[in-house]
């Protein structure tokens, strides 16, 4: 196989047999595996249908992930791909640090995902931790040293000085106190102190501590010549030395899975940490003192330093802090000034409500989580009864303990919430472990298996109501927004209002929350309670569950043990006693058998097996008729689970081939009320084709993903199925794929075609539902032209067509005007136009259709022998060409941002009509030298002379000579005022994307 140059084929390692082996976790690949799927197996981002490496340093995992979503950093969660995967499990927070970029201002960000797909803000702007859940244009959202990298990583080193770190989210509010101030400036004097390597931050929960530490991290990441490295780590109340190491070595890139012995995990961390020098490291959330031998933190050395944050002056003083802070709360006019800033009247007060308003200012005791929440719950009411009633009973709730104070405040925010569903869908976030990055399609997902949103009969208007709750809780500021790089929006919990919504679901003996413990063994029997409703044990350590365990909770109806990656067995007994079980959620476990009693189950809404990659059996299903989810991908199941035709119920289906060629035909059209189904590919495993007619059956569908084996089963599907039905999100794959053609970034509603014969079978526009947004094409020879009806398309992307003439119709060359009106809007919601390998292709877009290319962002040309035009003139009906007539008309491409012409050896023309491409931002130009002249216009400063485009960050080129002798511009100067921007490239220094 020859490979390209690209530096992360040096992440694995070539086997006797062709096969690959990862170098950090010794995962396989098949031979031939594309360098796009190594790079997502390293980058940390499931659902791209490849296993992810839990063994990849920090600084690798990051490369990866930008080298995929084209520099965009992740501000995300990892999120799955799949258009279907409501699931999209969170991510520890160490996989998901470098996540989140700043989100003043709620900019976009990851793959943005459709409202039923992924298994992929108090207003806060970034999130601590980044990553702690797990994606992925500014406008592409974790506890570990955020982000480290640029778009141009894997060089020797993978830190750059580019970027040393995404910043941790910090309020959006206004940070009020000299206090703050003062504190602020005092801790900048010692870390620029040499002699100073312990510094302590302590005072009462909810005071702002690790709000003034994010503001000081964030800053330090911009100031390199303080330290090179800086680290966060969040250690939380459940502390133990095991976790704290785990934590600390994943973030400075260590790995210590393999060494058990807390002695030589502590010689380990603390010979990686010597070997940085110059560190700082952050413990945001200390509850007990530790010696800090035993961690493995060696503060002795010059020029590192430890910084820690607690509620316990007796800690600074025990572990050594050679300086200490205490943050002490809000004067009564600084707690003024916050309360008013978050309220956000634009009325003013009566001045009988001001005075009341005034003393529930007071009664916040000065603490800044405290007037936030409170606040937050109060914005909007103007009522002088509201306020009162409010007063009253914020002093009947008062403690004298201070930490119970702050607990009665956020208490009172949660009773005020007056609507069960609300209270529920927040009781449901402190079952993530804490810090957790929780994207919003992934908790609504639960909430939906719970029946906390009832009524709802389409997914979508559920996702909606889901949307609407969370919404209210980030108003009300219990819950904090992120939405990471590529647009995907999650919440995160403060750990008081967590800490405060466990205590209330253990008030009854209601629930156990042991999230992110990193407990070996599952709670003994007498912490299992009979009036157990919810257990959380996600993202612990535990290997197995023995028979000895059979709880007796026969209210117990959610389960979590999603993300024991070591669990590997089940003892049958286990759900002997857990018949009312309604969500099980087993995800990313390694069992290989699911236990025979799960069938006994009946109750059961929701089984999640995603990600458990040894799983190869599962009992008969057939009485499971509550099932509503079902999710089986990423397992290898050898077989379909028997039963399935009797899941009456089922919404929402979501599997691999489980070694079946084709979906067993008779049961999709017993699976009625299914609103998802998704078969999803897996490359280089045969993928799992399915009926066009079955699928046309499924009347309430609203996300589908399959493989159609060829065109008669796609054209079958569109005949069948209701032409009124729209699906929000669709991936439909038609003929056959290789591995290296499969692009899982294509999101929306997109229909992949491959190596089939079009345009014998009939008319090719009639093959497309109405509303498609992407069309990938590849190695279709019969395509003589693309089509000729394409409103809502976004995305068109064709490979080794290589019989294909043009995109559209022929006859439109030689036309004046559009064929008829009903093609006016054809393409004018096109962005991104791919044409690769396709050997026959003169032409592309004819000229009358320019003036609908107003979305057009990015054209890249490669590899098209015969391409003569891109954009071609028109002839009048003598055959004359109107190239001269047209030179002196111009068009706007108002968005046009990425212009690669590659390997283009008979291009003559890009367009002859004058062209204005203000948005700019990279043209590249290889091996197209019978192209003379680039029409595009450059803007014009005062003097009348051209101007580059404000946008335009770079010209590639190649060769030298074609740009310095033959090649010009629209405007006489304009190769002078551009030549800054142009790098010359060398034969080899190009890469060529097929697809």
């Amino acid at each position: 196989m020859v490979r390209s140059n690209d530096p992360f084929w040096n992440d694995v390692e070539d086997m006797k047999d062709g096969s690959m082996k990862c170098k950090f976790c010794g995962h396989l690949f098949a031979n031939y595996t594309s360098i796009s799927r190594i790079k997502w197996h390293l980058s940390g981002e499931r659902g791209h249908g490849v296993s992810i490496c839990g063994q990849v340093p920090r600084e690798v995992q990051e490369a990866a992930f930008l080298a995929m979503h084209g520099g965009s950093k992740r501000h995300k969660i990892l999120a799955s791909s799949s258009n279907a995967n409501d699931y999209a499990m969170s991510a520890s927070p160490e996989e998901r640090n470098n996540k989140v970029d700043s989100l003043a201002g709620d900019p976009g960000r990851i793959q943005a995902l459709d409202i039923m797909g992924q298994a992929i803000e108090i207003n806060w702007d970034e999130l601590h931790n980044l990553l702690m859940e797990d994606d992925l244009e500014n406008g592409t959202g974790e506890v570990a040293q955020p982000g480290a990298g640029s778009s141009s990583f894997r060089g020797v080193k993978y830190n750059t000085s580019e970027t040393r770190g995404d910043p941790l989210p910090t309020s959006s509010t206004k940070l009020v106190g000299r206090a703050f101030e003062e504190n602020t400036n005092m801790i900048w004097s010692w870390l620029m102190n040499d002699d100073v390597s312990i510094i302590g931050i302590y005072g009462m929960g909810g005071v702002g501590k690790t709000t003034m530490l994010q503001h000081i991290y964030n800053e330090l990441l911009r100031r390199p010549d303080i330290s090179y490295h800086v680290y966060w780590v969040t250690v939380s109340r459940d502390f133990n030395i095991n976790k704290l190491q785990n934590n600390i070595s994943r973030r400075i890139g260590l790995n210590l899975s393999n060494e058990e012995d807390e002695l030589h995990r502590a010689m380990e961390l603390s010979k990686e940490l010597t070997k940085k020098k110059k560190w700082i490291l952050i413990l945001d959330d200390l509850w007990d003192f530790f010696e800090l031998h035993r961690v493995g933190i060696p503060v002795s050395l010059k020029g590192c330093k430890l910084i820690m944050t607690t509620r316990s002056e007796r800690i600074c003083q025990r572990i050594g802090s050679q300086h200490k802070i205490k943050v002490k709360p809000l004067s009564k006019r600084e707690a003024w000034t916050l309360f008013m800033e978050k309220l956000g009247h634009d009325i003013a007060f009566s001045p009988e409500v001001q005075r009341i308003a005034i003393d529930v200012a007071r009664e916040c005791a000065g603490l800044p989580l405290g007037i936030i929440t409170i606040a937050g719950s109060l914005s909007g009411v103007d009522d002088l009864h509201e306020w009162r009633n409010t007063l009253k009973k914020l002093k009947e709730s008062r403690l004298k303990d201070m930490e119970d104070e702050v607990y009665q405040l956020l208490r009172f925010s949660y009773d005020r919430l007056d609507d069960f569903a609300l209270q529920q869908c927040l009781l449901y976030c402190a079952l993530f472990p804490e810090n957790r990055v929780i994207t919003r399609e992934e908790l609504i997902g639960y909430l939906i298996d719970e029946g906390i949103m009832k009524g709802a009969r389409s997914r979508q208007s559920a996702y909606d109501e889901g949307h609407t709750m969370l919404n209210k809780l980030e108003n009300v500021c219990l819950l904090e927004r992120f939405i990471y790089d590529n647009g995907v929006r999650a919440v995160k919990m403060h750990d008081l209002i967590r800490d405060m919504a466990i205590q209330i679901q253990q008030e009854n003996s209601q629930g156990m929350v042991k999230a992110g413990a990193q407990i070996r063994e599952l709670p003994a029997a007498e912490e299992w309670t009979e009036n157990f409703t919810r257990v959380s044990l996600i993202e612990n350590q535990i290997e197995e569950i023995p028979s000895s365990h059979s709880p007796r909770c026969p209210n117990l109806s959610t389960l979590l043990l999603c993300l024991n990656q070591g669990l590997r067995f089940i003892a049958d007994s286990f759900f002997k006693h857990l018949l009312g079980l309604k969500v099980l959620d087993l995800s990313y476990t390694f069992i290989e058998k699911l236990p025979d009693s799960v069938s006994d189950l009946i109750s059961l809404t929701a089984l999640l097996l995603i990600g458990c990659e040894n799983l190869r059996d599962v009992p008969s299903l057939k009485n499971l008729r509550a099932l509503r989810r079902l999710d089986l991908c990423l397992t290898a199941l050898e077989k379909m689970p028997q039963g399935m035709e009797c899941l009456s119920n089922l919404r929402y289906l979501r599997l691999h081939a489980c070694g079946e060629k084709e979906f067993p035909s008779g049961i999709l059209p017993k699976l009625s009320h299914l609103q998802v189904f998704a078969l999803e590919e897996e490359i280089p495993s045969a993928p799992i084709t399915v009926k066009g007619k079955e699928v046309g059956c499924l009347r309430k569908l609203e996300t589908l993903e399959c493989h159609f084996e060829g065109y008669s089963d796609f054209m079958e599907y569109l005949k069948s199925r209701d032409e009124t039905q729209s699906l929000s999100t669709y991936q439909i794959f038609v003929g056959q794929f290789e591995e290296y053609e499969i692009k899982s970034y294509y999101k929306g509603k997109t229909v992949w075609l491959g190596n089939l014969g079009i345009n014998k079978d009939g008319d090719f526009q009639v093959m497309f539902p109405n509303d498609i947004q992407q069309l990938i094409i590849f190695d279709c020879d019969d395509v003589s032209s693309l089509i000729n009806y394409a409103i809502d398309l976004e995305v068109m992307d064709n490979s080794y067509c290589n019989n294909m003439e043009s995109l559209v119709s022929s006859s439109w060359f030689c036309a004046a005007t559009l064929p008829s009106p009903s093609y006016k809007g054809i393409f004018s919601y096109l962005k991104k136009l791919h044409c690769y390998g396709c050997r026959r292709t003169k032409k592309l877009f004819p000229l009358v259709l320019l003036p609908n290319l107003v979305n057009l962002e990015c054209i890249r040309v490669e590899e098209c022998e015969e391409m003569e035009e891109i954009i071609a003139t028109s002839s009048n009906e003598e055959g004359d060409m109107g190239e001269e007539s047209s030179s002196n008309i111009e068009f706007k491409l108002p968005k046009l941002r990425i212009l690669k012409l590659y390997e283009l050896p008979e291009l003559k023309s890009f367009c002859s009509a004058k062209l204005i491409c203000d948005s700019l931002q990279q043209i590249g130009i290889v091996k197209c030298q019978k192209l003379k002249r680039i029409p595009i216009y450059l803007p014009l400063l005062e003097n009348g002379q051209p101007s580059p485009p404000l946008s335009l960050k770079e010209i590639e080129i190649y060769p030298k000579e074609w740009w310095e002798s033959v090649v010009e511009w629209e405007q006489p100067k304009a190769k002078d005022v551009l030549r800054p921007f142009v790098e010359f490239l060398g034969p080899d220094e190009y890469e060529l994307s097929p697809i």
